[in-house]
Parts: structure tokens; sequence; C-alpha cells
């Protein structure tokens, strides 16, 4: 269980460590290169809150008594990430800003001005997309998690029935031994009981 935990810890950081290394690197590119990395930080950000949730569940199946010590490593991580999240949103508002100051200075020339807002509009709807197809893919994985849960439960009725029939078995083996083992020793007496009387 905690190496499980511990494997998610190590996701965590790689993938904490590359966000944060993007997010730096937002303000220095142009154009699409950046869209592209905006929109790569922000899939990375879903994955990071996937794995946050798995690791709350592997959290949940720890005993009680030893819970606490990965709750609180749970905890920390959380706010890691949430410090970057808000690091993202404060450079997509300079970003913004910065843009804002850009689209002024293109407001001399409205075919700019155009091309720039058409962009803009193709990045919000590649965005959507991308949004629209992580959350479905969070579905599928939430209903394979389900039918993984489902089955683990019907293997262990199976395993509870075959060891119940095991058990039977033997208690029968045993029993004919018994019978075997009486039965030959009645015939024995018998026998001698019939021998020593003549």
């Amino acid at each position: 269980m905690s190496s499980d935990f511990e494997a998610y810890e190590q996701d965590f950081g790689t993938l904490t460590a590359d966000i944060t290394n993007k997010i730096g690197r937002i303000p220095k590119l142009a154009g699409e290169e950046k869209t592209q990395l905006v929109l790569n930080v922000d899939k990375q950000l879903e994955e990071v809150r996937e794995l946050l949730e798995q690791m709350d569940l592997e959290v949940r199946e720890i005993p009680i008594q030893s819970r606490g010590m990965y709750s609180s490593r749970l905890k920390s991580y959380k706010q890691e990430m949430e410090k970057l999240e808000k690091e993202f949103l404060i450079k997509l508002r300079e970003e913004r800003a910065h843009l804002l100051d850009n689209t002024e200075k293109l407001e001399r020339s409205s075919r700019r001005l155009e091309a720039g807002y058409q962009i803009a509009v193709e990045t919000e709807q590649v965005g959507q997309e991308i949004l629209t197809n992580l959350h479905s893919d969070r579905e599928k994985i939430q209903r394979s998690r389900d039918r993984l849960r489902e089955t683990d439960a019907n293997l262990g009725k199976s395993s509870r029935i075959l060891t119940s029939m095991l058990r039977r078995i033997i208690q029968n083996r045993i029993l004919v031994f018994i019978l075997g083992a009486i039965i030959l020793l009645t015939i024995v007496l018998a026998i001698y009981f019939n021998l020593r009387g003549h």
C-alpha cells in the first residue's frame, strides 16, 4: 500500500517540477508555441489533480492508526498543487495584460487585430475540446475503476465458495476413510470370532 503511495509521490514530484519549469518559460515564448505550452500545462495540472485523487484513495485504504503521516503528506501536496495553480493563473493574467497592451498597438491595423482575434477563438476552441476530452476520459477511468472493484468483490466471493467446497471434500474423504476402517475392522473381528468359534 505505502509503496503505491510512494510511487504516486514520485510521479507527483516529476510532474510538478515539469509544470514549474514550463510556467517559468511561458513569458519567453510567443504565438502558437506559447499557446501549446499553456494547453500542455493545463493538461498536466489535470493529471496532477487525478494523481492526488488516487493518493487520496490510497490514504483512505490505510488503517486509521497509520494514516496520519500519509494524510499530512497528502495535505502538503494539495497545498503545493494550489500554489502551482495560483502561479499558473498569475502568469496567465500577466500574459493577458501583456496581450492587452499589444492589442492597443494592433488596433491601428484592423487586419492584424482580426487575425489575432481569430487565433484567440481557435485557441479557446482547442482548449474547450481538450477539457471536454479530459472530462470524458475521467468518466471512463471512473467507470473502469468501479468495474474493477466489482470484479474484485466477485473474486473474493468465488474464493470463499471454493475454500468451503475444498473443506467439504476433505471432510468427506476423512469420513470415507473412517467408515472404511470401521468396515475393515468389523470384517477382521467377524473373521476372528468366526475362526475362534470353530
